[in-house]
């Protein structure tokens, strides 16, 4: 949208409501917004703004475009360019139609996909329902089918949806497991897979051309009237629930456990679907949280809508757990793509297990189960598991001692599935892929994390241990002991002010002297360091990185000479420094203590060195 608002031509006869700002680019974008904008409620906002001489936030609100993050479009609802609303939502969709419309002759017959998820604001009038709608109605202006779910689904169901129908691309309304007053627009290719480079930067030159809305854009009501509007409700959840019996193994003894299981599923999408995903497996229905159960957009019983905040955002859950005797509790984020897992354990605490420490127990199960079912000449060679480079090397270690391959990618799941694609196109078999945040994707069926699957595979897994009087805690250390001891911790830094994050990360480039990194970080070595952001990697002999590089994001990785690996980087979707550091020690290395204190140590020299937060401002997580 330029450097103010957007190009295109703006209607004369718009009175810039009562004053002008004295800025012209600035009274140019809001002529753009008041000519454009038909929600009453977010014209109103900028009037409002306009008419009380608040220039400083009607620019940041209109001299600010939306761009392409880890995870599509993702901002808070509200009046504004940078901002998710009706009318950056109809730009957005009307870029992505002149794009498909480029790249695809058989647009028009393939049609796209459109999911959402629950979340609202009345304030702005804005809804992911709404959202939906209109990025219907903008397509369905142009004569192109479109799959539009006639109510709330789990982000996954989006990409199973695309491929299933062979749709060109689909859309997802959703901010997963963000702040209430945020929403998104996750955007899938043809392949099932998030959007990757070159397809988000092409999409956003042509939103950019075609920046006033179309005649029909604004017409929510095609979704109630045009021929061309299908509901894939039915025909998706019934066969991905058929989908989902390809990675259930052991049906008989999920009809007979005794073990109970608790399901929140954080006022979001999922309880309807974690429900039918256990009576696929043979299970009874988990307990669901009453107070959590049912969609709610103002997340009302948490302070934070997302599980791998831990206990303190699990605590209805795990209070129903320990009144109804069930041992395990499983955790969806609103939109249901992502899993935490909570175990009671002897001694009458509950263990919530980080995302790498599931992915053990995944990687472990997902091969247990392949090599328990697979015929005597299946070859392990063609099978692999994947996973992002800021997730623990657990897999790594599973793979060398078992013989499979293993491979790491750039973090967002976008990368996983994209690899994943190209894996199965090539007749690889892939098992398991996941993401430290509590993103896993067990079996093929979907090229994206999937929090549905994962729960029940999570409860097939506990059932089957149980019988061998194993939790699944128990398990996790005879992983570990087994493959070697990876003990991770990842926790992250509010920062408000891009200058200082680009700040923090240019001096570790040129730390000592210019172009230099750091050789050591306080008391520890560093072996090698790896610049994703500027393509750098002193483990290579060319000293480039094997992982493409990623210009518009920060991220630099340090390997020490006591093993540990620890990655600082921003995130894609909220103001945040975070850092992953894991002590991967060899097989039989079991000082499990001496490794934390090692890792703990580590963690504070990082912070302290390389972050300095009293310096720069930053704020510590809080939970």
């Amino acid at each position: 949208m330029g450097e103010c608002g957007a190009g295109g031509d703006v209607n004369s006869n718009v009175v810039l409501a009562t004053r002008s700002t004295g800025d012209l680019q600035l009274d140019r974008a809001v002529r753009q917004w008041l000519s454009w904008d038909k929600n009453p409620k977010t014209k109103e906002q900028i009037e409002n703004l306009l008419q009380n001489g608040k220039d400083k936030e009607l620019r940041d609100r209109l001299c600010c475009r939306l761009t392409f993050g880890t995870a599509g479009l993702r901002s808070a609802m509200g009046a504004g360019f940078c901002y998710i609303n009706d009318l950056t939502v109809i730009q957005s969709t009307q870029g992505i139609y002149k794009y498909l419309e480029r790249c695809f002759s058989d647009f028009k017959q393939r049609g796209f996909v459109v999911g959402y998820d629950t979340r609202g604001q009345v304030t702005s009038n804005c809804s992911s329902k709404k959202l939906a709608k209109l990025t219907a109605a903008v397509l369905l202006a142009k004569d192109v089918p479109v799959y539009l779910f006639s109510t709330y689904v789990p982000t996954p169901f989006v990409p199973y949806a695309v491929q299933q129908l062979k749709a060109v691309a689909g859309v997802m309304i959703t901010a997963s497991h963000n702040r209430k007053e945020d929403n998104g627009y996750k955007v899938y290719w043809e392949n099932g897979a998030q959007i990757t480079a070159p397809h988000d930067k092409e999409i956003l030159k042509c939103i950019e051309e075609c920046v006033e809305p179309w005649n029909g854009s604004w017409n929510e009501n095609l979704v109630d009237t045009s021929p061309l509007r299908r509901d894939p409700l039915e025909k998706i959840c019934d066969s991905y629930m058929e989908d989902l019996k390809k990675i259930c193994f052991h049906r008989e003894l999920n009809a007979k456990t005794s073990l109970k299981f608790v399901h929140t599923s954080f006022h979001g999408v999922g309880h309807d679907y974690v429900q039918l995903a256990f009576k696929a497996f043979g299970f009874k229905p988990p307990i669901p949280v009453p107070e959590q159960k049912d969609p709610d957009p103002d997340f009302s019983t948490v302070k934070c809508p997302n599980p791998e905040e831990g206990e303190s955002v699990l605590e209805l859950s795990l209070k129903l757990a320990e009144n109804e005797n069930a041992r395990v509790v499983v955790a969806t984020d609103p939109d249901a793509d992502r899993l935490a897992v909570a175990e009671l354990q002897e001694n009458g605490r509950w263990k919530v297990f980080t995302g790498n420490e599931l992915a053990a127990l995944f990687g472990w199960w997902m091969f247990f189960c392949w090599r328990e079912n697979s015929s005597k000449d299946a070859d392990v060679k063609n099978v692999y598991m994947l996973a992002t480079t800021v997730s623990s090397k657990i897999l790594k270690a599973i793979a060398l001692k078992e013989g499979f391959h293993f491979e790491e990618t750039l973090p967002g799941f976008k990368w996983i599935g994209s690899r994943v694609k190209d894996l199965l196109d090539n007749g690889k078999e892939v098992l398991f892929s996941f993401e430290e945040s509590i993103g896993f994707l067990c079996g093929t069926s979907v090229l994206d994390k999937d929090g549905v699957s994962a729960a029940v595979v999570t409860a097939e897994m506990a059932s089957y241990l149980e019988t061998k009087n194993l939790t699944l805690a128990q398990k996790l250390i005879e992983i570990y002991e087994l493959y070697g001891y990876h003990i991770s911790k990842t926790s992250y830094f509010l920062c408000y002010d891009p200058p200082t994050i680009k700040r923090i990360f240019e001096k570790l480039r040129n730390f000592d002297a210019p172009k230099s990194y750091p050789k050591a970080c306080g008391p520890f070595n560093i072996l090698h360091i790896r610049d994703v952001t500027t393509g750098y990697d002193s483990s290579q002999l060319n000293n480039k990185s094997v992982l493409p590089a990623s210009k518009n994001s920060q991220m630099i990785t340090f390997t020490f000479q006591n093993g540990c690996v620890a990655t600082l980087r921003t995130s894609g979707t909220e103001p945040k420094i975070k850092y992953y550091a894991e002590m991967c020690a060899p097989p039989g290395q079991s000082d499990k203590t001496f490794l934390e204190e090692q890792l703990q140590k580590l963690i504070e020299a990082l912070v302290e060195n390389f972050l300095e937060p009293s310096k720069n401002g930053l704020i510590w997580r809080s939970v």
